[in-house]
């Protein structure tokens, strides 16, 4: 609001005199009071970019939560797998064991031992895919709760 006061009086004693103060109202103030809405859109136009603000905001954290959830699932899932793939890895080294024995007593070919390793080395492989898996769904949970690391910088000197 804009209005402009003064006192017309050259003394203290006159400053506080009804007669010896002035006030002009200007247009300024009566732009003020009737700017068509101005005011009203304004307030609307916050308001809108409030609302804005905070559903930006809920999409985020929702965003985040289910990142974390993903993340979680995918631990507990890759947990399993890896579990049995201990077995199936225990199974494949002992079946390896029996066809050893089995050829050094000669009852099966070399190549029945070959076939055992090869199956032996692919569940080697699948456990080894399997832990890759594992940690990468670990630090996915770890940026998910917002964690992270950045390499230091080089240190001068």
């Amino acid at each position: 609001m804009a209005a402009s006061g003064g006192y017309a009086g050259a003394s203290l004693a006159d400053w506080f005199s009804l007669p010896a103060r002035f006030w002009s109202l200007g247009p300024q103030l009566a732009a003020t009071l009737f700017d068509g809405g101005l005011t009203r859109a304004k307030t609307a136009e916050a308001t809108a970019a409030y609302d804005a603000s905070v559903a930006n905001y809920r999409q985020t954290v929702l965003q985040g939560f289910q990142e974390v959830e993903d993340s979680l699932t995918a631990i507990r899932l890759l947990d399993q797998q890896a579990a049995l793939q201990v077995e199936t890895l225990a199974a494949a080294r002992e079946a390896e064991t029996i066809a050893r024995n089995q050829y050094q007593a000669g009852l099966v070919s070399y190549l029945d031992v070959v076939t055992v390793q090869s199956t032996r080395l692919s569940a080697e492989q699948n456990g080894l895919a399997i832990l890759a898996s594992q940690l990468a769904a670990r630090v996915a949970l770890i940026k998910a709760l917002g964690g992270g690391w950045q390499a230091s910088p080089p240190a001068a000197g």
